[in-house]
């Protein structure tokens, strides 16, 4: 870790990057990697860029998880914009809920990847 050598406060680029700064959308920004922060949620996700919906039964056998724990990811990524849902008959079909969630989980995979060649 370094420290700075010399005390430099740029007040026009400090003062034009806090106005810059949305609280709101970087608290919607927070809570969606905090919904992509359990690995069985980023599994789900994952499952869904592999194919373009899935039954929660799928889903569940895919990470390895009980039908209602399954749900219960389902519904906090549905409430948080990350996956959505139709029903058929007694069956619930999950997709992703735009493209966007899928070039964030090609990036945060390419991203691992550069991580791995770093150790």
């Amino acid at each position: 870790m370094s420290l700075c050598d010399i005390y430099c406060y740029n007040e026009e680029k400090v003062h034009s990057i806090q106005s810059a700064i949305k609280l709101e959308d970087l608290e919607l920004v927070s809570q969606l990697f905090k919904a992509l922060s359990d690995v069985n949620r980023s599994k789900i996700i994952y499952a869904l860029c592999q194919s373009e919906e899935l039954c929660v039964c799928d889903i569940a056998n895919i990470i390895g998880a009980t039908v209602a724990t399954t749900s219960h990811h389902l519904r906090a990524m549905h409430k948080r914009g990350l996956v959505k849902y139709r029903k058929e008959g007694k069956l619930a079909f999950y997709s992703l809920d735009d493209d966007h969630i899928r070039s964030l989980m090609t990036i945060a995979l390419e991203h691992s990847k550069e991580l791995k060649h770093h150790e």
